[in-house]
């Protein structure tokens, strides 16, 4: 247990240090990382991205936010995404999109598991 708590607070020194917006702890694959942000984004009861944001894919999408699409060209740096879905009052005091991360909908761990899926759009 010890081994595994050092090893996850010098990945997030590192990640800090590099400006990184997410950690992938060894063991988890991206593939796997990405399939658990499209749960968690498509979970009614989590992030519900749907609801508001159509996509390749997506069943029964809504039209109040913008089309996840070309979202690399869009947030080329994954840290202005992960804050766009932590807080996106502090851009837009006026968006109707929740503050996830802020009002604790849902985890950090499960924000990065959003973004990485996001990005693979």
């Amino acid at each position: 247990m010890r081994k595994t708590a050092s090893l996850v607070a010098a990945a997030s020194a590192v990640a800090m240090i590099l400006g990184t917006s997410s950690i992938v702890m060894p063991g988890v694959a991206h593939a796997d990382l990405i399939a658990d942000g499209k749960k968690i984004a498509e979970n009614r009861k989590k992030g519900n991205c749907v609801a508001c944001h159509q996509y390749q894919g997506a069943v029964s999408p809504g039209n109040i936010g913008p089309p996840l699409v070309a979202m690399k060209a869009r947030f080329p740096d994954k840290a202005a995404l992960k804050a766009q879905i932590w807080d996106p009052t502090a851009k837009n005091p006026a968006t109707v999109m929740p503050p996830f991360g802020k009002h604790e909908i849902l985890t950090e761990k499960e924000i990065d598991a959003i973004v990485e899926w996001v990005y693979s759009l």
